[in-house]
């Protein structure tokens, strides 16, 4: 089970719940998901149980309790615990790698018009919000609060360009005064911009050379639990920046990603006169995966992916 699977299995717990009559209310149209903070229980969270008990007139703990029942015997979830007033905490199976490739898909390009007035800093947020809104199907909600910039627009982008300031305005949360430094400059590991961008053209620098030693990504089982836990949260990510408005969401996810497959990267190609097997092809699908899913990531940033740096 992935943890999207997940997000759907938790609604489809609450529909089944309020058809047999153990709850009442409005079933979601879709649940929020999040991976536990640390030193939390389990793998992954929702506080489902408190927006179910507003319309049921119940206790959260007794919702949670509910659907915890109902999930407890679903296969994929290992475990499923109540915490705190009312929280559904999962520990979920290994996710298959194979499965997880497939599912990833060429990214749609949302295009979204950027607002028309304001400050270079809310036409930013504004229109990230926007294309992650439209991304997960969601309306959109009413114009984001963004706290102003002291330098001017012109300044900024003069010194820092248009990438690095996109990306120094969405890394901080709306209300939030944002920072320019110099580091927005490097072109190094030292650079959050950098590394994401590095790892997209890492990726496709990866299918270039399996090309040259005559082939291609097939996807498969692989050995990689950092970069495929990494890979697998990215639905869920998508759905809490559409839902909490916060594309800093995304961007942290997207550097958590970019620094996996990095050091993911060394174990793709065959190395000396190794022969390339099936492994070496399921590797280089799972590369080409969370490249495609950094490219996806960026674009609804507003921020440009280049294939070769």
């Amino acid at each position: 089970m992935t943890p999207a699977d997940l997000s759907r299995c938790v609604v489809s717990a609450v529909r089944c719940a309020v058809e047999d009559g153990e709850l009442g209310g409005a079933v979601p149209a879709r649940v929020v998901v999040e991976r536990t903070r640390p030193g939390g229980v389990g793998e992954y969270a929702t506080p489902v149980a408190f927006q179910i008990a507003k319309g049921a007139g119940v206790r959260p703990a007794e919702v949670a309790e509910v659907l915890a029942r109902r999930l407890g015997g679903v296969a994929g979830i290992e475990r499923v615990e109540v915490t705190g007033a009312g929280f559904l905490n999962f520990s979920l199976s290994s996710v298959s790698a194979a499965r997880l490739v497939r599912d990833v898909r060429r990214p749609a390009v949302i295009e979204v018009p950027d607002p028309p007035s304001g400050e270079l800093r809310e036409r930013l947020v504004r229109a990230a919000v926007a294309r992650i809104e439209a991304a997960q199907g969601v309306p959109p909600g009413p114009a984001v609060s963004v706290a102003p910039v002291a330098r001017r627009d012109g300044d900024v982008l003069a010194r820092y360009g248009a990438g690095a300031v996109a990306w120094a305005v969405l890394t901080t949360p709306a209300r939030e005064t944002p920072e320019f430094s110099d580091a927005l400059l490097v072109q190094g590991e030292g650079s959050e911009l950098y590394r994401v961008r590095y790892a997209h053209a890492r990726a496709h620098a990866l299918v270039r050379n399996a090309e040259q030693l005559g082939f291609r990504p097939e996807p498969g089982e692989v050995d990689a639990p950092a970069l495929l836990r990494v890979l697998a949260d990215h639905p869920l990510v998508l759905e809490a920046a559409a839902h909490h408005r916060a594309p800093e969401r995304l961007a942290r996810h997207l550097v958590e990603l970019a620094d996996a497959l990095l050091d993911f990267q060394y174990r793709v190609l065959p190395r000396g006169d190794e022969k390339p097997s099936a492994a070496h092809r399921a590797r280089l699908a799972l590369a080409e995966a969370a490249g495609t899913v950094l490219a996806g990531g960026l674009a609804l940033l507003g921020i440009d992916a280049p294939t070769r740096l």
